[in-house]
């Protein structure tokens, strides 16, 4: 069949795309242990490959995968998680999708690949079954409570004591006592929900979420000297924290993210303002001075 030379590059663009995910699942299955997970990523993998043969019959030409794309997505999902690194790829399958739409009468296989493009997302999320998935509430408390109580307690902390190695040291002090506070409670929480998730783990979850956020956001308190710009500086990284989180949320749960960092956010900032007002009445009802 005879193809135009601009319907010929956008093939060649998608040929590009199905090598380079094919290679993306086939180095991600490397690293996972035999099991349902691996086995269909290994299918979607072959399909994807089964793609890019059906555009080379096309465009006569053979092409390389995009290096930067590929070692970005398995980089991804080796820190943050498989499931994040494929849904967050997969994402960006719905504008190939559309364009695959275009040529659909120049070309009528477009039409399968998009519905094979479909069935991956739906058979992700429906067969991938990861632990640290398993773990993400007990992760979400820990972060939660850290940011919503640690925020507040320095945000109070930073005008009743005005000085920004004590309020560090404080601030140390409570965030840890409340990191093993929290685990604890977790632990006792899992187990008494007699659920398939591993009490331990979820309280090693619960409190790692929480001493890494305590380390955050104490942070500009060790290396700043002005205590109000450390104090800025340690709510901006708050806000950081949550819109990372709940972006990460968004993709593995398929969940809006807007709304539920708009709540967090919220949250954190809200009790951080309310607890300054509490440093400031106090310091001045009471009227020590550090």
């Amino acid at each position: 069949m005879r193809i135009s030379g601009e319907t010929r590059d956008e093939i060649l663009q998608y040929q590009r795309n199905e090598i380079t995910e094919h290679h993306i699942y086939r180095r991600i299955t490397r690293s996972m242990k035999p099991g349902k997970n691996r086995e269909i990523l290994e299918k979607i993998a072959e399909d994807e490959l089964k793609h890019y043969r059906l555009w080379r019959s096309y465009t006569g030409r053979d092409v390389k995968p995009d290096f930067m794309k590929l070692w970005f997505y398995y980089i991804i999902s080796r820190v943050l998680g498989f499931t994040f690194g494929i849904k967050l790829m997969e994402r960006s399958e719905d504008s190939a999708q559309a364009m695959y739409s275009r040529i659909d009468r120049q070309i009528p296989e477009a039409e399968a690949i998009s519905r094979d493009e479909s069935d991956h997302e739906d058979a992700l999320i429906r067969v991938l079954e990861e632990e640290k998935l398993q773990y993400t509430g007990s992760m979400v408390l820990g972060l939660n409570d850290a940011l919503v109580e640690l925020t507040g307690a320095l945000a109070g902390l930073t005008l009743a004591l005005q000085d920004t190695q004590l309020i560090a040291l404080t601030g140390s002090i409570t965030g840890i006592a409340a990191a093993m506070s929290m685990a604890a409670s977790e632990y006792l929480s899992t187990k008494a929900e007699e659920t398939s998730r591993n009490p331990a783990r979820a309280s090693i979850y619960t409190g790692i979420a929480y001493i890494i956020t305590v380390l955050v956001l104490i942070a500009p308190y060790l290396i700043l000297s002005n205590y109000y710009v450390s104090l800025c500086v340690t709510l901006m990284l708050a806000v950081l924290i949550i819109a990372f989180f709940t972006y990460y949320l968004s993709v593995v749960k398929d969940v809006p993210f807007r709304y539920r960092f708009l709540e967090m956010a919220g949250f954190s900032l809200g009790v951080a303002v309310i607890s300054f007002l509490v440093g400031f009445l106090l310091r001045s009802l009471i009227g020590v001075d550090v």
